[in-house]
């Protein structure tokens, strides 16, 4: 028995899992309906959730999305996964924490000074969070394969491109494609990207 579990991204939901059942012949396909906000309540939820749905299967691969990504790539990292597939994922918080700051206009001493700073788009700044992600960087030896957009606006080219070469992971690029596949033509390139990548042995 074969379990690959799909977490979303923010704003998602668990039953997106539905649109990978028919390109994952043979896997069980389960959407990861979690609740956390921050990465250590992500630590501790996504590892009961994956303990729980990979009791009893051969292979668990994990489908995860954007922050759903980092939550996974922070939670799992010792996790006995076969592959992950990662789609436009939040590779570095430490900076994306620090662009938004610069996009805010909030300097590093006022954020430490107020502990939180609400900024435009109803994202909070977090002083906690920014020490947190500095604390605890992402470290990932799994197979893994990363499908980027070519306009992702959250996660920069060098960014993705140096955490690939860290970790290993195979980076398919999306010309033109943007953070969030959506897109009849950007849902089409995410379908091929998963057949073709499904091909690959691990």
């Amino acid at each position: 028995m074969k379990r690959a579990i799909y977490v979303h991204g923010k704003g998602g939901s668990a039953a997106e899992a539905e649109h990978y059942r028919p390109l994952l012949p043979g896997w069980d396909v389960v959407g990861f309906d979690y609740r956390a906000q921050t990465p250590w309540d992500a630590k501790e939820e996504f590892s009961r959730f994956f303990d729980a749905q990979s009791a009893g299967q051969d292979a668990v691969m994990v489908i995860a999305d954007s922050i759903g990504a980092f939550f996974a790539l922070h939670a799992l990292s010792e996790k006995p996964i076969a592959r992950a597939l990662l789609i436009s994922p939040v590779v570095d918080m430490e900076a994306l924490i620090q662009n938004m700051m610069k996009w805010a206009g909030v300097t590093e001493e006022a954020l430490r000074q107020a502990g939180e700073i609400p900024v435009e788009g109803g994202e909070t700044l977090s002083w906690e969070s920014l020490c947190y992600v500095r604390e605890h960087p992402i470290r990932w030896n799994k197979p893994a394969s990363i499908l980027y957009g070519e306009r992702d606006a959250l996660t920069s080219w060098e960014t993705i491109d140096a955490f690939a070469a860290r970790t290993g992971a195979e980076l398919t690029v999306m010309p033109g494609g943007e953070h969030w596949f959506h897109t009849p033509e950007q849902m089409a390139f995410l379908d091929d990207w998963v057949k073709g990548v499904m091909k690959s042995p691990v």
